[in-house]
This record gives C-alpha cells, structure tokens and sequence, in this order.
C-alpha cells in the first residue's frame, strides 16, 4: 500500500504513456492504465499520478485526465482516498465492476412495484393443496393453450395437446436433441451456432457438421450438399437451425429461403429442430419454419430472451410422430416447469403484461443498438431485425485477440470459439450483448470497445 514517508506521499509507480492508436487521448490513457492493471504491473494499493502533473506529462487536458479517472473508478479498477489520490483497487472489487456483455439476457422491462403486485397477487390465490400437488409434465393443458396463443401471434400453429411446458429453451432443447438424434444421426447446424447447442451435441457425442453460412443465415446449397452425402453415406440428418435473430450473427432469413429449406429437409427425409427463441422481437409476419413443414419440425421456443430470465418457461411444438418419445424423455429429465412461474406466466398472459414487456423489451433494445451504431467505429458490426446482441465480423487472430484486452478494460466478452460448431470456419467474430448492464455502464464499455477495435483494426468489417 502507498505510505506517508516524511508527510509527503510516495510517488507513483506508474510511468505515464498513451497506447498507440485512432482513439481519443482520453480512451487510450484508460486503456492503457486498465492493461497495466490486469497484467499486474499496477498492483493493488499503487498510487496513480496526480491529475496536472500526468497531463503535463502526455500532453492532454486537465479534464480528459479527470474524465479517465472517473471512468477506471466506475468500473471499480480504482478508488480515489479523500486528501490523498487515486489507488488501484483490490481484486475483489474489480471483478465486481466487470461491464458484462458476455450473457446475452434482454433489457430489464420489468418493475418492483409490478412483480410484487404479481407475486402478492398470487399469495392470495394459491393455495397449499394446489401447490402441493404434481402437474403433469407436460404441463397443465390450461397453460398449454395459453401458450399455444401466445405462439400462434408470431404464425406457429401450436396445438396445446403437442405443446410442452419445459423447464426454459435450453431443456426443450435438450429433449428435441435427445429424441431426434441417435447413434446414426449427423446433425447439421450453421457454421457459427448457438453454444448451448454446441455443448448439447459435444456432450451427447454426436456428430456435429457447420454449414456455410451468409448476411441472411443459413445457405440452402450448402445444406443440399450436406444432406446428400448424409443420404449417400446411409445415415440420417437432423437440422439445428436459428432462422430469427440468429445466435450470434443477428442474420434473419427471408421466408423464400425458409421455404427452400422446408422442402429440402422434406425431400431427404431430414428432421428439423428449429430455435426460435427470439421470434416475438421479430419484425411482424415473419413465417417460422415449423408452419413451413410442421410434419418434421420441432419447434423451440421460451420466455427467458422476450419476458425475463427468472421466467424460467420453455416450450417444445412436436410433430404427432414425436410426441410420445418427447413426453417419456421430459418425464426422465425434469417432470415438469415451476408452479410459480407457471401461474406468473398465466397471469401475464391474460392480463397484457407479456405483451407491453415485450415491446419495451424490443424499444430498449433499439435504444441500446443505436448507442453502440454512435459509438463503435462506422461498419464494425452487424445486426438484423429487432434483438438485442450485435455480431462483430473479423478474423480469427483479431477474434481471440479482443475478449483479452477487454477483459484489461473490463469488460467481459464472450470468447469466439464457443459459437464454432466448425472450427475451420472462415467467419470469426465477437458477440456483443447489449441488454444486462445499466445504459451509463453500456456507453463507457462501448467507449473503450470502440478504442479497442480502432487500435487492433483500423475500424471497419475488422
């Protein structure tokens, strides 16, 4: 820690640069003080310089030094001691003050003095016998229909009797995963994928073969290609397919391309699983593919990504062939969904809460991707339709590159490989989750992104 030594304080260890770079002085004197502090060459308890003395030395104003101090103390890399400075921070308290845009969650659209209207409603409605006993685990068929409607408000033709309440989109999942592929199978999915997909295949051993992909999502030549030597080879094709808002690029398919790749599927005999996680942000009359070819396709679909997180709802649309394995493999895995987030899910339903949520959800997300438009380097990233993540193309020593010096600025970044189901794909990048952190928290992380990318890519489509 820094000492008083003869009344005067210790002079600071640091040694006043600017990283080299297209960014404000400003933002390159945060980057390089937030590096020195990850790598340890600032350590916890180091003095930093004071503020005229440090803008004398680099040549800069006063007030950028002031307003770089005030953005390392915000995201807890220091502290500033009254009558005495500012010191880097403990370990403990940097981690805390991590900007995290690394958990793709939606903007927060619910209020406290709406959830506990909600849950003290609830107290006075259940009961101890209701909620003593066991659903069955499909659901109640109550629920189902509901969610059916909800459903069908974005074109899936969901019959509540093929509709199953899961515990979240991730279980659904899992269970469309489970009963489609078996030992035979290859499952065929985008080049850059959804992680959690990813995990679900690697872990169950399955063959996982990336397709080609471009600016609208899954290529229809490169899944015949695929499909053919699947047939050729004498095993069957499942197909992992995100059409809307794609996990991580954004990418939204025109309905020409969804119905060429309905019928592909329908005349190789292929099963489609279709994740379609995000299809209440999308823009109106988007047709999923379960309407396309609903005989083969099992639909995914939760509440998570358009409501909130601690709605733990998922749902699975099966075809009438599947419905049988999807209730024996739901029964063995999880019996079935919370009664109270059962009955949550009910009352928002009815009562015109899931849809006002909904569109504040997607208005917030507007707002966000339109501050990162402003702040990152013109052209840098990517995004289609109404979601809120934005997908930042650029090659792979660039992709492993960036979650590391952003982690020096902290912020947490996803790392690029995890969204590889081919890891000899040509298209690398960077998933930007814009929805968990407060909108101040966001701008100061999109200010150093924007600092980053400058340095290690000159701007634009890095």
């Amino acid at each position: 820690m820094t000492q008083l030594r003869g009344g005067m304080l210790l002079a600071s260890p640091w040694t006043p640069r600017l990283t080299a770079g297209a960014g404000s002085p400003g933002a390159r004197l945060v980057e390089t003080l937030a590096r020195d502090i990850a790598d340890g060459s600032l350590p916890p308890g180091a003095r930093l310089p004071a503020h005229r003395p440090l803008a004398w030395q680099l040549g800069i104003g006063l007030g950028t030094v002031t307003k770089a101090y005030a953005q390392l103390e915000r995201r807890g890399l220091v502290r500033s001691v009254r009558g005495r400075g500012m010191f880097v921070a403990g370990v403990s308290q940097m981690t805390s003050r991590m900007v995290d845009l690394s958990i793709n969650v939606p903007p927060q659209a619910l209020s406290d003095r709406l959830l506990a209207s909600c849950l003290g409603d609830l107290a006075r409605r259940l009961d101890a016998d209701s909620f003593g006993t066991y659903a069955a685990p499909a659901g109640r068929l109550e629920h189902r229909a509901l969610l059916a409607r909800w459903l069908a408000k974005t074109g899936v033709p969901a019959a509540p009797e093929r509709l199953l309440i899961c515990n979240g989109a991730q279980h659904a999942l899992a269970i469309a995963l489970a009963i489609t592929c078996g030992p035979d199978t290859e499952l065929l999915t985008e080049a850059l994928s959804y992680p959690g997909a990813i995990a679900l295949a690697r872990r169950r051993g399955l063959r996982l073969t990336g397709l080609a992909i471009d600016d609208e999502g899954l290529v229809p030549r490169a899944l015949e290609q695929a499909l053919h030597q699947e047939a050729a080879a004498g095993r069957r094709a499942v197909l992992y397919v995100t059409p809307t808002l794609h996990n991580p690029t954004t990418a939204t398919m025109g309905e020409a391309r969804r119905r060429e790749i309905a019928n592909l599927c329908r005349a190789h005999d292929a099963v489609i699983v279709e994740d379609d996680i995000h299809a209440a942000l999308a823009e109106p009359g988007t047709i999923p593919i379960a309407s396309l070819a609903p005989e083969r396709t099992l639909h995914v679909s939760g509440l998570s990504k358009v409501l909130s997180p601690g709605l733990r709802i998922g749902t699975l649309l099966v075809p009438e062939a599947w419905l049988e394995p999807a209730l024996a493999e739901l029964a063995a895995t999880c019996t079935t969904a919370p009664l109270l987030s059962c009955l949550v899910m009910e009352r928002w339903l009815t009562d015109g809460t899931a849809a006002s949520v909904t569109r504040s959800i997607r208005e917030e997300a507007g707002r966000r991707v339109a501050l990162a438009r402003e702040l990152l380097p013109p052209g840098t990233a990517t995004r289609s339709g109404g979601g809120f993540h934005l997908w930042l193309p650029m090659a792979p020593g660039r992709a492993k590159n960036l979650p590391a010096r952003a982690a020096a600025s902290g912020i947490l970044l996803p790392p690029p490989e995890a969204f590889l189901a081919d890891f000899q794909a040509p298209s690398w990048g960077v998933r930007l989750s814009l929805g968990g952190p407060r909108i101040d928290a966001l701008a100061d992380a999109l200010a150093s992104l924007r600092a980053l990318l400058l340095d290690i890519g000159g701007g634009a489509r890095i």
